[in-house]
């Protein structure tokens, strides 16, 4: 094993194209687009281990949501990162399906005064999707800047209704 938070890799084909999921063997530490923003290229060059239990989980609730249901559990999620990041990542997994909110209500909710600092926070979340980033939109609901792509945004968001 190496001595980062990505041991295994697993890709699965949706509806969007492909994702890479990353696990330490036990959790999801990471799920990008392929190509998405911030998608780290040493990845590439690491075992495949599809079998994982939480490789098996990550794809049964992808496989839901992408059929356009809300799953109704999470695979067990590690993702790495400073405090202040996982502040924001643990907004972010409460925002209901099908609903938005801003980055400025997330400085609110942490009582810190950079949308900005929220907004790198957001961009770098290493598992997306289940980490909702794309339920967070800009100030007057705009749709601000997407790691995997302002058009996989838009699907996802219209996906569970959200009227854009």
């Amino acid at each position: 094993m190496n001595n980062t938070p990505f041991s295994f890799i697993s890709t699965l084909n949706t509806t969007l194209g492909t994702v890479y999921l990353a696990s330490d063997g036990n959790h999801l530490t990471g799920l990008w687009f392929e190509q998405q923003k911030y998608f780290p290229p040493s990845l590439l060059e690491i075992e495949k281990a599809p079998d994982l239990e939480v490789f098996k989980k990550a794809n049964q609730w992808l496989e839901l949501y992408f059929a356009g249901e809300n799953p109704d559990f999470t695979p067990s999620l590690k993702p790495h990162g400073t405090a202040f990041r996982h502040k924001v990542w643990n907004i972010l997994l409460e925002i209901p399906y099908g609903e938005v909110i801003t980055y400025g209500d997330i400085a609110r909710k942490l009582k810190v005064n950079s949308a900005q600092a929220v907004g790198g926070a957001v961009g770098h979340n290493p598992i997306s999707i289940i980490i909702p980033c794309h339920r967070v939109v800009g100030a007057s609901g705009n749709l601000t800047g997407f790691a995997g792509g302002l058009d996989k945004k838009i699907w996802l968001l219209k996906s569970e209704g959200v009227v854009l």
